[in-house]
């Protein structure tokens, strides 16, 4: 074989581990990756035991279970990482790295402790920390959910502050969402950024 088509020959696509403090616009980017991939890409859908909030999805948006249900699938081993967060418990199946190849991507929507966990057990896959512009800004978006109540609220403001900590301690790539257009093409880059690694084989 040719030693150019032999080096470059098609690898998995990147692992990417989107994490962030609720509010900060994860997810948005997340789905917009995903459908600017398309078939080149997959988006990995979360188990969770939490209850569907507005016009969520089973099946699209999450996996939605109860405890008995994701504890059955603890004792399995089937999750690539869990994590409980907010009173709820969350989890990436591991079907979802196994379907990396043939793909320029697999997007894990993940909190910062899943992310460290999934890194444990795939280091080469890439963690990137999505931050608000400023705590202002995340709690005005909080606020402008209409979902929760001033006590969660709260405690989210409160957990935000130990994730963006632990986050910019710990993940590969940081990306401020001030402009959600620079912002995706900032995660954009760091995808074809990531495509371009001479893994080893």
């Amino acid at each position: 074989m040719d030693p150019i088509q032999e080096a470059l020959r098609p690898h998995p696509g990147v692992l990417l581990i989107l994490s962030a403090p609720s509010g900060a616009g994860k997810t948005t980017l997340a789905r917009r990756l995903g459908a600017e991939l398309g078939e080149d890409g997959l988006f990995s859908v979360s188990y969770t035991t939490r209850q569907p909030r507005g016009a969520e999805r089973d099946g699209v948006d999450y996996h939605f279970v109860d405890r008995a249900a994701f504890q059955t699938m603890i004792d399995a081993g089937d999750f690539l990482e869990w994590a409980e967060v907010h009173g709820n418990f969350y989890g990436t199946h591991r079907s979802y790295a196994e379907a990396a190849a043939g793909k320029k991507a697999v997007i894990f929507d993940i909190d910062v402790q899943g992310g460290e966990q999934f890194k444990a057990r795939h280091p080469e896959a890439v963690s990137v920390f999505i931050l608000p512009p400023s705590m202002e800004e995340l709690e005005r978006r909080l606020r402008s959910r209409g979902t929760d109540s001033d006590e969660v609220i709260a405690r989210r403001l409160a957990a935000a502050h130990r994730e963006i900590e632990r986050g910019m301690q710990c993940y590969d790539c940081a990306i401020v969402n001030d402009d959600l257009d620079r912002a995706y093409d900032d995660l954009s880059a760091v995808v074809r950024a990531s495509n371009l690694r001479l893994l080893s084989r």
